[in-house]
């Protein structure tokens, strides 16, 4: 947590790093905001309306400045969420949304329509690189993952292009895993240690075409009432690896 409250951007630019969260519909983005914001709250909170309906519970992009709970201080980073990602066209968020997201265009509670994506002004000047996104976090369900359809994955895949031709940075968030194996349900320490997590690892890996070190298993608060200490370290891992992901970016971009 110190690490985290401490981290300054790689560019004096950029005051906080913006993380887009995209997944399908109930992969838990708006649960890993809360998850989140919770730790660093000192308590189990609910700020971002989640749920498992069959449709995405979040309309609107959502931009959300995380707060110290001890001292209220911003924190360094920027948690952006968005409507679930569905695997037929006309429903779910638009992949051309996703590059007006990424390159700083959309506005703050903008309500999606997924038959019509967000068109930028034409007038507007570009965005500056403090108003972009420096790293993106698919979020995906373990229990889900073998089940994902065609075009989901076509659709995932698609994105992949569009973030790598605009050389975003991309992980991975796989959510449920203590769902997935009975040992990990019983403790979470015995993640790293789960053969059965480790395939389901490199079941993601492959089917998203992302390196296996980019691939974090995390559970997200859902029923809890307290906070357990196994379960931030693993959320505050994943989120320690989206700043350092970020900073490579903007390192980068700091030397074209």
């Amino acid at each position: 947590m110190g690490l985290i409250r401490n981290h300054k951007p790689m560019m004096a630019s950029v005051s906080r790093v913006r993380i887009l969260m995209i997944g399908p519909v109930g992969a838990g983005k708006s649960s890993f905001f809360n998850s989140i914001n919770s730790i660093f709250m000192g308590h189990v909170t609910n700020k971002a309306v989640s749920g498992s309906a069959g449709t995405s519970v979040t309309t609107k992009f959502r931009t959300y400045l995380l707060k110290d709970g001890r001292e209220r201080k911003p924190l360094p980073f920027v948690l952006c969420d968005t409507m679930g990602l569905e695997e037929q066209s006309g429903a779910g968020l638009d992949i051309e949304d996703i590059s007006s997201i990424v390159q700083g265009h959309v506005p703050d509670r903008y309500k999606f329509n997924p038959k019509a994506p967000f068109k930028p002004d034409e007038i507007s000047k570009p965005a500056s690189l403090k108003e972009r996104i420096h790293c993106v976090a698919y979020v995906i369900d373990a229990t889900k993952i073998s089940l994902m359809s065609d075009k989901l994955e076509e659709k995932l895949s698609s994105v992949r292009s569009q973030l790598n031709s605009l050389e975003i940075p991309q992980m991975v968030l796989m959510t449920n895993v203590d769902e997935t194996c009975p040992h990990v349900k019983d403790d979470l320490e015995n993640i790293y240690a789960s053969s059965y997590i480790k395939m389901k690892v490199q079941e993601v890996s492959s089917r998203l075409g992302v390196p296996v070190s980019c691939v974090l298993p995390v559970k997200n608060y859902s029923q809890e009432l307290e906070l357990e200490l196994k379960c931030d370290i693993l959320l505050l891992s994943a989120l320690q690896q989206m700043l350092r992901l970020a900073d490579d970016y903007l390192d980068d971009v700091d030397t074209i």
